[in-house]
């Protein structure tokens, strides 16, 4: 498991960890039952603290993505289908505002926008 941290950026060290966890089992990179570095592995590895990594795997715990068992470790949970569509729904969101905002920007109507989805989902 590759995880990338940036310490120049805003968003906070722990929610690096997550997201990158998230997008690892969302791609099937990660499959159920995959085991995750320990808490203090991870933490070597990154060099960061061991609080912050336990901070991502509480936060991943939380929302369904994986589960941990006292003195066996931490391991990607069996996903719930409704989850993983709400996750993409999520980014898809996130996506989309961006278009919307660059076309306003951009002085560009929604009739044109629509459009160019309407081409790009046809392929």
């Amino acid at each position: 498991m590759e995880l990338y941290i940036s310490n120049s950026g805003q968003e906070p060290i722990y929610a690096q960890i997550t997201r990158q966890i998230k997008q690892q089992i969302l791609s099937g990179q990660l499959h159920e039952g995959d085991a995750l570095p320990s808490i203090r592995l991870l933490a070597k590895e990154l060099r960061i603290s061991v609080i912050t990594t336990k901070r991502a795997y509480e936060d991943l715990e939380a929302a369904g993505f994986i589960v941990t068992q006292p003195g066996r470790g931490s391991f990607v949970a069996a996903q719930n289908p409704a989850l993983v569509r709400e996750e993409y729904l999520k980014k898809i969101e996130g996506c989309l505002q961006g278009a919307v905002d660059a076309a306003r920007t951009g002085g560009i109507g929604y009739d044109e926008v629509s459009e160019t989805l309407r081409l790009l989902w046809e392929g």
